[in-house]
């Protein structure tokens, strides 16, 4: 049996998800010891689909506002066309798919769910695979698509469907067992561990003025004033010492 004690896992779903690729990576963590929380975006009542017919009715932990990617180890993306369809127009979730990717933490994404990845624009120059039907819209987005059960990139697992559940739930539970406090291994790529480059990153953002939570600051201008380049953004961010003194509203 393998065990991921202390590890803490997000399943993010939308509704009417492929129901194998919820309940046999959701089963398989739990039962290795792994803590699941399963998060979706509007309704915590849920409908899972057996291909394209109706399933079970699940019910979800957290809304994904309720929730914060940072306390999770790892972040699961079941498939299914509507599912993937309805997760990947969401700007929070396309955020945690991002920050979970920049942080070296597991991704795990099957099916139709590489969706997400493309309309987050996070595919261009990675090797992946989905269900055969989006590998035109992985590769115009610059994606090298395979067709290969299950495909490792640095810290993301792609699969194509449910015939590739066990060899993607198995490389699920490698990368967890792998995974430590400071580094996630991957052949001969090290990516920083979550905490240590989080708390890195607020210490290098607090000594240039700035605070992640009350500037709103998200990956993207977190990239950008670390590499000490200019935001797009046309309200560029000020550091919190210089915003205090300008701000006029009291709460």
């Amino acid at each position: 049996m393998r065990n991921i004690n202390g590890k803490h896992v997000a399943v993010l779903v939308d509704n009417y998800f492929e129901q194998a690729e919820f309940e046999e990576p959701v089963q398989t963590l739990k039962e290795a010891g792994a803590e699941v929380t399963v998060i979706t975006t509007k309704d915590k009542q849920l409908i899972g689909l057996n291909h394209a017919d109706r399933g079970d009715k699940f019910e979800a932990d957290l809304l994904l506002d309720q929730a914060d990617w940072i306390d999770y180890d790892a972040l699961v993306l079941p498939g299914g066309a509507i599912n993937a369809d309805s997760l990947r127009v969401n700007e929070d979730v396309k955020q945690w798919a991002a920050s979970f990717l920049d942080s070296g933490k597991p991704v795990a994404i099957i099916c139709h769910a590489p969706w997400v990845l493309v309309s987050a624009d996070l595919v261009d120059g990675r090797k992946l695979t989905s269900y055969h039907t989006i590998r035109d819209d992985i590769m115009n987005a610059g994606g090298d698509w395979v067709d290969m059960p299950v495909v490792i990139n640095d810290n993301l697992i792609t699969s194509r469907q449910p015939d590739d559940l066990p060899l993607f739930i198995e490389a699920i539970m490698t990368m967890l067992e792998d995974q430590t406090g400071s580094a996630v291994e991957e052949g001969a790529n090290t990516v920083i561990g979550s905490s240590e480059k989080t708390n890195e990153a607020d210490s290098r953002l607090k000594s240039l003025g700035y605070d992640r939570k009350r500037d709103q600051i998200d990956s993207a201008d977190e990239n950008d004033i670390l590499a000490g380049q200019e935001l797009d953004d046309p309200d560029e961010l000020q550091p919190s010492t210089l915003a205090n003194e300008e701000r006029t509203d009291t709460y």
